[in-house]
């Protein structure tokens, strides 16, 4: 089974403390449903079309289990803090084997 990979790239940030508020209970929510923190942060550089954005990297054991991790409760409730205080594009992609 090909692993999965949660690519989240943050648009615009719109309200720091809620930000906060989602990081602290989103990183706890998806390590706990199996994911591994690969990336985080700005780029070290950025090409072609790239934008200068804020992008977390997860694996995750499969994207059965990628997408669970998303609807749990705990990170429903990270979302929930999260409200509309930032713009972001997150994306599951299955990884090659």
């Amino acid at each position: 089974m090909a692993k999965a990979y949660w690519i989240s790239a943050y648009r615009s940030v719109r309200d720091q403390e809620a930000l906060a508020a989602y990081a602290k209970l989103a990183g706890p929510a998806l390590r706990a449903a199996g994911g591994r923190f690969l990336a985080r942060g700005l780029p070290a550089r950025v090409y072609e079309n790239g934008l200068d954005q804020r992008t977390v990297l997860i694996e995750f054991a499969s994207v059965a289990q990628a997408i669970a991790a998303h609807d749990s409760p705990g990170y429903q409730e990270a979302l929930r803090a999260l409200g509309n205080g930032a713009d972001r594009d997150l994306r599951i992609v299955e990884g090659v084997e």
